[in-house]
């Protein structure tokens, strides 16, 4: 393998080793992976002492070394709260994203009111927006959309002063935008 290789390998090792450490501070993995980071170090003292005439591998490198650093001090302390009983993220994250699943099947369960189909209708178009953009929609959610307006309308009704607003989505300067239109209807 040459070093592009190895430094790939390096990268989806490292990826691999912070995710099993987060699932085993979650209490997901009974085990802290050690083999794991016992390969992963190897392939960091593999180049330690060779000097890597590429400046972009050189680069990802040494990025990837601060990296796993960086994490094995984290881990360190981590491991350490958890031994002297301190360590109480793990069972409150679960515990606030058991809830929150919780509360987002209760909500689908409901019947939606008229307002939401008029939300869904501005939500299709905004995403249609940014993918002609060319705009990522991964991190655009429905839900992040109607708390957005819902949290706008109350202030936009007052400010122009009529009954209702509508939405519309407006492409400008390459980004889309949600523009309010006053209804007094």
């Amino acid at each position: 393998m040459g070093v592009a290789e190895d430094i790939a390998k390096l990268e989806l090792d490292l990826r691999e080793l912070i995710i099993k450490y987060e699932q085993y501070f979650f209490g997901i993995e009974k085990r802290e992976p050690l083999r794991l980071l016992d390969t992963v170090q190897r392939e960091v003292r593999r180049y330690q002492n060779v000097s890597i005439p590429n400046t972009s591998h050189r680069f990802k490198y040494e990025s990837l070394v601060s990296t796993l650093s960086v994490h094995k001090q984290k881990w360190a302390r981590t491991n350490r709260l958890i031994e002297e009983g301190k360590f109480q993220r793990d069972r409150f994250r679960m515990s606030l994203h058991q809830a929150e699943r919780a509360g987002k099947s209760e909500k689908k369960n409901t019947a939606a009111p008229p307002q939401d189909a008029q939300i869904e209708n501005i939500y299709q178009q905004y995403v249609s927006a940014r993918r002609a953009c060319n705009l990522p929609v991964e991190n655009v959610t429905r839900d992040k959309l109607a708390e957005a307006i819902n949290r706008q309308k109350p202030a936009l009704m007052e400010k122009y002063r009529c009954r209702d607003v509508e939405f519309v989505v407006v492409i400008e300067g390459g980004k889309p935008t949600l523009k309010a239109r006053p209804k007094n209807a």
